[in-house]
């Protein structure tokens, strides 16, 4: 196992997606026509479902929230329905839907259950992700569509634009076959149930089957729930031989297999950015991740 990697440093913007669910209706113009155009606009909302929209990066504890709210149940119901749900599941998930709630528009029908809203994202999952294509870019990286998956998910949490999703599927993949921890601080994140923060000494630590610092290969399960794009990122990343990755600044993601050079972009990033972490409030847009050093960390 090679430890002789960079500190890591990031700029995310924190991934909080938002419900939406919007119902269709009338316009009302005038008084004359103020009556009619209401009782349109009921019958308007009564013919069309509302819409449930899930972003690309949820997490499966972000979706199960939001159906607790679009269905107007209590906090928790849709979690608990897991064990009935019996969702069709690729066998290596172990009943796990996490990558598999793929992330789109869905209608609310009348009569809409947290069971049948889940099956309809794994349904759309597996048409997705079962047809040959996938199947043939899994085995040419030489791994099944399961850990295409969750390659898929680590990229849409760590890649800052999607230009940049097929080099750092690249930065995965090199380091798996290199025989490199993955040292994705977005897996840590996973294991302690937060959005954006620096990792830190004390994260690089964690004992969790997720914590790609201290274990080798992937995590367990996919860390949240990627679109497409991610997806196709993982079965074709850019050709490259990256080992290193670091955002300086929005737009500039500078990827290198040279270990110096990755120093001194992270020297750039720490000039431009020192001090920002304890002036940014937890709540505003761009958070800054600083080094964990003298912790080994790969991008």
């Amino acid at each position: 196992m090679q430890t002789n990697t960079p500190p890591r440093s990031t700029i995310r913007l924190t991934r909080r997606g938002r419900l939406a669910v919007v119902v269709a209706g009338a316009v009302v113009a005038g008084t004359a026509v103020a009556v009619p155009l209401l009782t349109l606009g009921a019958d308007r909302e009564q013919a069309q479902p509302a819409t449930l929209v899930i972003p690309e990066g949820w997490r499966a504890d972000q979706i199960y929230d939001a159906i607790d709210k679009a269905l107007a149940l209590p906090p928790g119901s849709t979690r608990k329905s897991l064990d009935k749900a019996a969702l069709k599941l690729p066998s290596e998930a172990g009943g796990n839907p996490e990558g598999y709630l793929f992330p789109a528009a869905y209608p609310v029908q009348k009569g809409a259950t947290p069971e049948s809203l889940l099956q309809l994202m794994v349904d759309t999952a597996d048409k997705k992700f079962n047809g040959a294509p996938v199947a043939a870019g899994a085995q040419r990286n030489a791994m099944n569509v399961y850990q295409a998956v969750t390659i898929a998910s680590i990229v849409q949490a760590e890649a800052a634009t999607k230009a940049d999703m097929g080099k750092v599927a690249r930065v995965i993949l090199n380091r798996l076959n290199s025989g490199m921890p993955l040292q994705m601080d977005s897996t840590v994140h996973y294991a302690l149930n937060h959005d954006t923060e620096n990792t830190g000494r004390s994260g690089t630590r964690l004992e969790s089957p997720y914590n790609s610092y201290q274990r080798m290969g992937l995590p367990p399960t996919p860390i949240d729930n990627p679109g497409e794009d991610a997806m196709r990122a993982a079965l074709n990343p850019t050709p490259g031989d990256w080992l290193y990755f670091v955002t300086v600044a929005p737009g500039d993601t500078r990827f290198t297999a040279n270990y110096n050079e990755h120093l001194r972009n992270v020297a750039e990033f720490n000039a431009l950015h020192r001090g920002a972490a304890a002036t940014q409030p937890p709540s505003s847009g761009p958070l800054v991740s600083s080094p964990a050093s003298p912790e080994p960390s790969g991008n």
